[in-house]
């Protein structure tokens, strides 16, 4: 059976009527949207050749239909078209949320999930940028105790990453001028790869007998290296789960996948730049049927790259809500390069 331009209409309708409340469409309603131009018997007809289709479903015997699944991936593929850009307005309401963000990657990267979950209703996760090439560029060593030293790290992206580091004999005079320099001449600009066991051993070394004393200190530091290169993910707006109509039952799976960080990144960060939609039921290890998550990458400074995601119903209005999200993901990008999102044009 073939989708013919009809069928495309009465789908797209359909979406559209289930998305603003939610209830099933019947026929009745359907030629009202339609300014009954077409008859009620013909619609019904449709209706029920897109339910043979599987683009459709009847909740109830006497109820009207609801998009299935496979009908808003239909409908995402083929119907919706490009979304209109945000008016003015938006935009500035949009750059007026980044003004007194803190530009660290980390903490901008949380803000700005915070805000758009503010301002759309949903929640939102996103991640900071990953690179293959993060590395540090600068370490401090503080004493936090007798016994305690903190390491803070500065990446080559901007980010600010510490850790602190237990010594089994107290600190010395000397020890943490000693330990910033090492730290600075063995660790700096290089990759987590390139950085063995031996050369952590060279560097105690280099600083004689308390080398072998201090080495939980560079043990810290080569941790946050590794860590450099790997994108936190941040959740916001969790509550607004609750207001999900008719995918309760997916509170349990929601909690479980964001507690699993690799599925996230990977359900969050799109392979190319355009905006994608992952339905719940595409998720193999955690499906959350009636559930969504739309997500755009942005870019960051020198290539890096990560991504930004609303988590939603299927039933979401999607025109209203990439538009947002898409304009978000430019200032976030922007921002994480050190540009003022505060005094942007309107795009």
């Amino acid at each position: 059976m073939a989708m013919d331009d009809r069928k495309q209409r009465v789908l797209q309708a359909i979406v559209t009527l289930y998305g603003a409340d939610g209830e099933p469409v019947g026929s009745g309603l359907l030629a009202q949207h339609f300014a009954n131009a077409v008859s009620s018997a013909t619609l019904r007809n449709e209706m029920a050749a897109l339910t043979k289709l599987g683009l459709l479903e009847q909740p109830h015997t006497s109820a009207g239909r609801v998009p299935s699944a496979k009908g808003y991936r239909y409908y995402l593929d083929h119907l919706m078209g490009v979304p209109a850009k945000l008016s003015q307005s938006e935009q500035r309401a949009a750059c007026e949320m980044f003004r007194d963000m803190d530009y660290d990657p980390e903490r901008l990267a949380q803000s700005a999930a915070r805000a758009l979950a503010d301002w759309t209703g949903y929640t939102v996760v996103a991640t900071t940028p990953k690179s293959e090439d993060m590395c540090i560029a600068h370490y401090e060593v503080m004493q936090v105790g007798r016994f305690t030293a903190a390491v803070l790290a500065v990446t080559n992206g901007g980010g600010v990453r510490t850790r602190t580091a237990k010594l089994d004999f107290p600190l010395e005079n000397g020890d943490i001028e000693m330990l910033a320099k090492t730290l600075n001449e063995s660790l700096t600009f290089r990759s987590a790869a390139d950085v063995k066991s031996a050369h952590l051993q060279a560097a105690a070394q280099r600083m004689g007998a308390r080398g072998v004393t201090l080495y939980p200190v560079l043990s810290a530091a080569y941790t946050l290296l590794k860590e450099a290169g790997r994108p936190n993910v941040y959740l916001e707006g969790e509550q607004n789960f609750l207001n999900y109509a008719g995918t309760e039952q997916n509170i349990k799976t929601l909690l479980e996948f964001f507690a699993d960080t690799e599925a996230v990144k990977q359900a969050v960060s799109p392979k190319t730049d355009r905006t994608t939609v992952l339905l719940g039921e595409d998720l193999e290890d955690h499906p959350m049927p009636g559930l969504c998550i739309v997500s755009k990458r942005y870019v960051a400074g020198g290539g890096a790259t990560g991504a930004i995601g609303i988590v939603g119903p299927i039933r979401m209005p999607y025109q209203k809500i990439i538009p947002r999200l898409e304009y978000f993901s430019l200032l976030l990008g922007q921002c994480m390069s050190g540009v003022n999102g505060a005094s942007f044009r309107e795009q």
